[in-house]
């Protein structure tokens, strides 16, 4: 899984349109192999990140989990705490 697409399902506040096409850009850089297109690429790239974006909306909108929400704050602090564990910082 490539480290910059996040968990989006059941945090509060929930996912925002930016994080979802920020995550759909991610995927289709790593399927595609491509961080910027080329010009006779773009469309196609474009496309399949607002498709993807899409799909992604309808998916988070759909799950159903029986836990509550996590907080975002409180889990970023936990991810912070743990990278400074492993990396010293």
């Amino acid at each position: 899984m490539c480290r910059n697409i996040r968990t989006l399902f059941n945090f509060e506040p929930t996912a925002t349109d930016a994080e979802i096409r920020a995550a759909s850009l991610q995927y289709v850089r790593k399927i595609s192999g491509f961080n910027k297109p080329s010009r006779a690429n773009e469309a196609a790239f474009h496309d399949a990140v607002e498709d993807i974006a899409r799909i992604s909306e309808r998916l988070l909108a759909s799950l159903e989990t029986a836990p509550p929400p996590k907080d975002r704050e409180e889990e970023a602090s936990k991810a912070k705490a743990r990278s400074a564990l492993r990396f010293g910082v």
